[in-house]
């Protein structure tokens, strides 16, 4: 694949039944993301972009060709203050048939790019993931995320074998407290 054919870009609310259709169709392949097809609502993508558009960062890349969207990544800050440092609930999403490609790395890697240079407010880029999700954690910890400890039994997949989420931070390492 090349890259040079793909963009990322901030999203908008204009993005939503485009997102929408992204996280259905990633929900339809096992371990894709903890939800299933059916529970991404409108409502569901409403609330991502509304707290991603007003307390974190939103981004998606698309086909320049098509303009179809491949992948989605965001973030945003939890309501109480003492948390006003942490970028929470991340979630990041590729379409099925652009894994593997360097589409996400390429998503994320401007994802905490933009979070270093243009907020320098955020400490924390928190995530968590299923422990069976190796080549995840794999790429996460190229971007330079820690594991920070186990939610034993947490997930509980159509399969029925409970497994452990694994919860994991990026540090921005030009971060700067706000008072």
């Amino acid at each position: 694949m090349n890259l040079a054919n793909f963009g990322i870009r901030k999203a908008t609310f204009n993005d939503g039944d485009k997102i929408k259709t992204l996280y259905q169709t990633v929900a339809k392949n096992p371990g894709g993301i903890a939800r299933t097809s059916d529970e991404i609502t409108p409502g569901y993508i409403d609330r991502i972009l509304t707290n991603s558009l007003e307390k974190g960062l939103i981004m998606v890349s698309y086909s320049k060709d098509t303009h179809e969207l491949l992948g989605s990544i965001h973030a945003y800050k939890l309501d109480p203050k003492v948390f006003r440092h942490i970028l929470s609930e991340l979630t990041i999403v590729v379409h099925p048939g652009f894994q593997g490609m360097g589409l996400g790395k390429a998503l994320f890697s401007t994802f905490l790019n933009e979070i270093e240079n243009l907020y320098p407010s955020i400490l924390r880029v928190e995530l968590i993931t299923r422990e069976s999700n190796h080549k995840g954690i794999s790429l996460y910890k190229n971007l330079g995320f820690i594991a920070e400890g186990r939610f034993e039994k947490r997930i509980f997949p159509e399969t029925h074998i409970l497994e452990a989420d694994i919860p994991m931070v990026w540090f921005n390492p030009n971060f700067q407290p706000s008072l």
